[in-house]
């Protein structure tokens, strides 16, 4: 579903948006820009979640061991 949002976009972003959007509609193409950088942001937190985990649940030796034999295994088995 589409829906129509006011949103306030600075001038330089409104230029490089129209410098770069090719053949597609200004929507379209910030549509796209904005699903991309969602994604970016998500990936971006998984890999902070990542980091945090690993840094208050790994910090022992033997864990951290464990866990790569784990990994190991069940690749092995993929």
């Amino acid at each position: 579903m589409k829906k129509a949002k006011s949103l306030t976009i600075s001038e330089d972003v409104l230029l490089e948006i129209a410098n770069t959007k090719g053949a597609r509609s200004t929507s379209e193409h910030v549509n796209e820009l904005l699903k991309r950088a969602l994604e970016l942001e998500r990936r971006e937190r998984l890999e902070q979640e990542t980091a945090e985990f690993f840094a208050n649940n790994m910090a022992d030796a033997s864990e951290r061991g464990a866990y790569r034999k784990a990994s190991k295994e069940s690749l092995s088995r993929s």
